[in-house]
């Protein structure tokens, strides 16, 4: 499964929710408390398996880094020629659909 963890070392609202109905079904292990508990589960799970799945979570990463390589790219070279700008965005897109298009090669789970 993916990491439970943000990038900041947080937990994920996900896991926080999963988290929160284990912490009272072990303290009152009532059936209601246990069954808020496999439901929260059951969701995460198939939160994950989907992601997984589809590979949404990486194409965003990959979309995420695509932008962000690009405006590093404007931000240190200010004067760049507007041909110049086009071919790096057009490179850095080809570098993204690459990347999204060998997810379609490798193994889901």
């Amino acid at each position: 499964m993916s990491s439970s963890l943000n990038s900041g070392g947080e937990m994920t609202n996900a896991h926080l929710f999963q988290q929160v109905a284990l912490l009272r079904w072990l303290v009152s292990q009532s059936e209601e408390d246990r069954r808020s508990l496999t439901a929260v589960t059951a969701v995460q799970v198939g939160r994950e398996l989907l992601n997984r799945i589809t590979g949404q979570d990486k194409v965003d990463a990959y979309k995420r880094e695509c932008i962000l390589g690009i405006s590093q790219f404007l931000r240190e070279n200010p004067r760049a020629s507007q041909a110049v700008i086009n071919a790096e965005v057009e490179k850095r897109v080809l570098i993204f659909a690459a990347r999204v298009k060998a997810m379609e090669m490798s193994p889901i789970l």
